[in-house]
């Protein structure tokens, strides 16, 4: 099979004007329909590059980098990330709509809910061939055991094309102190490992040398060395603590590709934590030194301080790859990287922050007059990617402000413009509650007489909040349906709730704390009647005034020992469940985000009501 030629330092040309690629359509750039000046960084309009076929061992394209996206895995190992089936689903579909290459669609040997979900996904999302012939690589992640590799196997085997990545430690401190393994030992695990993987029928097999930042350079030449004789298709090199710099970490991918014998026969790979906050640049750095997969997750999350971001790693080839890193490019359609943003960060309950590159909300917010002046003579002046790039809509420029009386196709063209795409049930559902949110904000308003106008809209901010409490919800367990409370200096606060479970059974509870949030909790839990630990709770408001729309965000874990096996470490973990609500009023949007994380903690178990004891620490809210 013929191997890829990769040049470690692309030429650069300073006299090169041109901004297209002849993988692209060949169009200039352009932003509210005036062309960047030549000067000016600039991102190519198309989202339809040509993707090479794909071969396990080989990418035919030297310049086309894989997109390898791990969200669902790494990327859920963020505590309080835990996702249900549907959610990995539905996510895995948006990574396919996104175009990445291979989705990594979970760790199937850590428990049985996990194994179901990527086997789903599999038989699923991995069949899916659209009419260019894509369809993304299905990937599970094993410990270098047999055990392991069988069970990840077992679940991908479904799929179109079916990738096992797995690995094992090669550092130093982690032999001697994980391991407790020589060199010698842990090449023969190996070895014996990926033949086995490929022994099960798999013909795309990942290797990884975990904490390769940290390994003796000949140690991982010679290991890799051995795997790639074995049937290795892809080699992973982790930054596993975030340690490296990107001189460093581009030097390592350099070395790796000069001194690893049979390396032209495989695919290099980036997988670069965020410890020091430089996981992103060392990725691009990787792939400038000769990497051609790149693995991240969607808004960078992962454990401790993330991941590589697939946004800003995408943006970062999609805006410079032709003019500074050779030419690089992927086969991402950024056109749908606000929604998978969107969608990631509701279902993990992981916000992101105002000031994220690319994503956060402040991410093409200008406020200083300087820069507003520019951007009003032309928007090149302080934005190198236009948000249309990215599937984020300009905001509505003729003056339409959403009230009481706007229609659904008003509410459907804003939402789109923020980046969501519904279905008309969705739609649907989220039009009545606009419509009541709407006559709250205008019945207030008339009532202090104040601010009239600014007070009756229904601002963007609660559109996104209406649309996380309507769509991003886990599978229907319980569902609150009326909440009334007592509370004040003059008697205990008092709470009586009403939920309808899935077959449609009311239910009602009352019950006392020190609270309205705390003696509502414990209403929920004469009902529902599960044990668990309330871990975190917050609030905030999404939008100014003292109508807003406040947002609700608890973390949860059950107290009969929900667990699962941690990928890296091996050791049993304990799940927490997330759980989020929107509402004007304060105690039902934190009831509504409590109820939430029962549902998803209950989507993990068998549903048999028990009766039990609950305690739980007092919410004074």
């Amino acid at each position: 099979m013929a191997a890829a030629t990769f040049t470690t330092q692309p030429t650069f040309i300073p006299s090169k004007t041109t901004f297209f690629s002849p993988r692209r359509s060949p169009l200039l750039f352009r932003c509210n329909s005036k062309p960047f000046f030549k000067t000016t960084i600039s991102c190519s309009v198309s989202n339809s590059c040509r993707r090479p076929e794909y071969i396990p061992n080989h990418i035919p394209d030297p310049n086309y980098v894989r997109v390898f996206d791990t969200t669902l895995r790494d990327g859920e190992q963020s505590p309080g990330a835990t996702l249900t089936s549907k959610e990995k689903i539905d996510i895995a579909r948006q990574l396919a709509k996104l175009g990445v290459d291979i989705i990594e669609a979970g760790f199937p040997a850590a428990s049985k809910d996990d194994f179901e979900a990527v086997k789903t996904i599999a038989k699923d999302v991995g069949n899916a061939v659209d009419e260019n012939g894509y369809v993304p690589v299905i990937c599970g992640l094993s410990r270098c055991n047999e055990r392991d590799i069988k069970t990840a196997w077992e679940a991908v085997k479904y799929a179109k094309r079916p990738r096992i990545h797995t690995f094992i430690a090669t550092s130093g401190i982690h032999m001697e102190y994980k391991l407790r393994k020589t060199k010698e030992e842990v090449v023969e695990i190996a070895r014996s490992m990926v033949k086995f993987a490929r022994s099960l029928g798999c013909e795309d097999v990942e290797f990884s040398p975990e904490d390769a930042g940290r390994s003796d350079r000949e140690f991982l030449y010679e290991i890799l060395g051995e795997v790639i004789k074995i049937g290795a298709t892809t080699l992973n090199i982790p930054d596993t603590v975030g340690i490296t710099i990107p001189t460093e970490f581009g030097r390592l991918i350099a070395d790796i590709k000069a001194n690893t014998p049979g390396i032209e026969n495989v695919i290099i790979s980036t997988h670069c934590q965020n410890d020091l906050g430089l996981s992103t640049a060392n990725t691009i750095a990787g792939a400038f030194a000769g990497a051609r997969q790149v693995e991240v997750t969607i808004n960078g999350i992962g454990e401790r301080a993330g991941n590589a971001s697939l946004e800003e790693v995408v943006m970062a080839f999609k805006c410079r790859g032709e003019h500074v890193l050779g030419g690089l490019y992927t086969g991402i359609d950024t056109r749908h990287i606000v929604m998978a943003s969107k969608m990631v960060e509701e279902y993990t309950g992981l916000y992101v922050q105002p000031h994220k590159a690319i994503v956060g909300a402040n991410a093409f917010a200008h406020e200083s007059g300087i820069h507003q002046d520019g951007m009003l003579k032309h928007k090149g002046t302080y934005e190198i990617i236009c948000p249309e790039d990215i599937g984020l809509e300009r905001s509505n420029e003729a003056g339409i402000v959403l009230g009481k009386l706007s229609g659904r196709h008003a509410l459907k063209d804003r939402l789109k413009e923020l980046g969501y795409e519904l279905d008309d049930e969705q739609l649907g559902n989220i039009f009545w509650r606009f419509k009541a949110v709407a006559e709250q904000k205008k019945l207030g308003s008339r009532q202090r007489n104040y601010n009239r106008l600014k007070l009756e809209r229904v601002t963007d901010a609660d559109l996104i909040a209406l649309v996380s409490d309507e769509v991003f919800q886990p599978e229907l367990v319980w569902k609150l349906v009326d909440l009334q409370v007592t509370c004040g200096t003059l008697g205990l606060s008092t709470a009586t709730v009403k939920l309808i479970n899935a077959d449609g059974e009311e239910h009602v509870a009352c019950a006392i704390g020190t609270g309205p949030v705390d003696s509502a909790y414990k209403a929920v839990d004469i009902i529902v009647k599960e044990p668990v630990t309330l871990l975190e709770y917050s609030m905030n408001a999404v939008t100014e005034g003292i109508d807003a729309i406040a947002s609700t965000r608890v973390l949860i874990r059950g107290d009969n020992n929900q667990t699962s096996t941690h990928a890296l470490t091996g050791e049993t973990v304990q799940r927490t469940f997330s759980g989020t609500g929107a509402g004007m009023d304060i105690v039902v949007s934190s009831v509504k985000a409590y109820v939430g994380a029962l549902n998803k903690m209950l989507g993990f178990k068998d549903l048999s009501p028990k009766k039990v004891t609950v305690e739980r620490t007092p919410v004074s809210a």
